[in-house]
């Protein structure tokens, strides 16, 4: 799916990293109200999507495979997951915004002339939501986040319909890089329902999901 003009821009993140990265917090109302808020986020962040069995490959992985096919002949690794510390954070942050930023939005059929999806690195500039969530995966990987972390995920949006978002595995549960939403949510904050991810071992095995993300919901420390 293509992003819609007028994207939130949240402060969850500038809010989480402050949070984590304060060596103090001064006493009164509204340091214990941001105590509060950052256990409440902390809590519900820390929560993983439930995996089942391998599934079918989605077509268009299986065509940036045959195209690009350095970025899929790699060997199996063991699982792993991102430390979140305010440093990554701040580092998910630039990356999504930067992605959200400097791809500008045209779909499947507009861009390439085909129902057929097509999933590649944004080498015009210019994509749907397979586009970012590839850019941004490669722009974690070369920032030194883990591949085994890093899962091209497919879900159903808020319209029900078909959209790609990027997982990313931490020691708090996983998080949401999303092309429609600046703010980077925990899954079960989306409100989209989760139906396929690549396994942390090996990218080219998916594995199935099928279940709700909960419901969608601004973190920001007003909310």
């Amino acid at each position: 799916m293509q992003r819609s003009p007028g994207v939130l821009t949240s402060s969850f993140l500038l809010g989480f990293v402050s949070l984590i990265g304060a060596t103090s917090l001064q006493a009164g109302p509204a340091a214990a109200a941001q105590s509060t808020w950052f256990k409440r986020m902390a809590a519900q962040s820390a929560s993983s999507a439930t995996v089942g069995a391998s599934t079918s490959v989605p077509y268009g992985w299986l065509d940036f495979c045959h195209r690009r096919p350095k970025e899929c002949k790699v060997p199996p690794l063991p699982a792993a997951s991102v430390k979140l510390t305010a440093q990554n954070m701040s580092i998910l942050k630039r990356i999504n915004q930067k992605a959200n930023r400097s791809i500008t939005p045209v779909s499947n059929y507009d861009h390439w002339g085909t129902m057929m999806d097509h999933w590649d690195y944004p080498t015009d500039g210019k994509g749907d939501c397979k586009i970012y969530a590839l850019y941004k995966r490669k722009l974690l990987q070369e920032a030194g986040f883990p591949r085994q972390a890093l899962l091209m995920t497919v879900v159903r949006d808020l319209h029900n319909e078909g959209h790609t978002i990027l997982t990313v595995k931490t020691d708090k549960g996983d998080l949401v890089l999303d092309n429609l939403v600046d703010e980077i949510r925990p899954w079960n904050a989306t409100g989209y329902y989760f139906l396929k991810r690549q396994s942390q071992q090996n990218p080219n095995v998916w594995v199935s999901l099928n279940q709700r993300g909960g419901t969608a919901k601004r973190l920001s420390p007003s909310s």
